[in-house]
């Protein structure tokens, strides 16, 4: 049994965050994903990408309000400098006129799923990891490869991170995946994580939670195995039997 376990140096920093997770077991691979379901996933991309832009008040991306909560988060725990929330990424783009493309399938549905509600989100590979999953502050010096990069880069003593028995699996709490972990296009089982920091947006994290559940059950074919918003008074859930 595998489970998500968020621990009490999370809470210490954010006792009023939380966390939708979404555990797909048996999605499809990509290659065995309808042509249809392909296109309509795409399509909606498209469309997240321009409803992004809703969330744009401002031409300066840290005067956004979706933006500005985080970086006021990540002034909590230790970073690499010039690390950010990955919703401020996709929203830049957006910003600049380069929407954000296509990856894979799975891929494509959480990115389209952030794009929409203004919420950073991500993906891993269960069965690539080695025990629970863990959200927490570290010591430092977790293994750590970051996705397309051809050199470690452990973590740094008092950063946030995902971390399971083998090391980091994604850096600065939403900043970075590694290579390890990362959804692939013969992916079977996805732990899906979407975060908030801003209670107001309760209502928010809820609906892209429900998204991203709906998507993948219905155009990669995934039981979703379990749905669950995390929160301080419900700190853990069991992701794998």
């Amino acid at each position: 049994m595998k489970q998500f376990v968020t621990e009490e140096s999370f809470w210490e920093l954010f006792p009023e965050a939380q966390i939708g997770i979404v555990v797909a077991h048996n999605m499809k691979p990509t290659d065995e994903v309808a042509p249809e379901d392909a296109s309509a996933i795409a399509r909606a991309l498209a469309e997240a990408n321009g409803k992004a832009d809703q969330h744009l008040e401002s031409n300066t991306i840290s005067q956004n309000e979706v933006v500005a909560v985080w970086r006021e988060a990540y002034q909590k725990f230790k970073t690499k400098k010039g690390a950010r929330c990955s919703i401020e990424n996709l929203l830049k783009r957006v910003l600049k006129g380069n929407p954000v493309g296509s990856i894979t399938p799975s891929v494509d549905i959480y990115n389209t799923v952030s794009l929409t509600h203004a919420l950073p989100v991500g993906g891993e590979d269960i069965d690539a990891m080695a025990g629970d999953i863990r959200l927490g502050i570290t010591e430092g010096g977790d293994a750590f490869r970051p996705l397309g990069e051809d050199e470690d880069a452990p973590t740094l003593e008092g950063e946030l991170c995902y971390r399971d028995d083998a090391g980091a699996i994604c850096r600065c709490w939403n900043w970075r995946d590694g290579e390890r972990t990362a959804l692939t296009d013969d992916s079977k089982k996805a732990f899906l994580i979407i975060e908030s920091v801003d209670p107001a947006r309760a209502d928010d994290l809820a609906a892209a939670t429900d998204q991203l559940a709906a998507m993948v059950q219905r155009y990669l074919g995934a039981d979703i195995f379990a749905k669950q918003i995390v929160t301080r008074d419900n700190p853990t859930m069991v992701i794998d039997e």
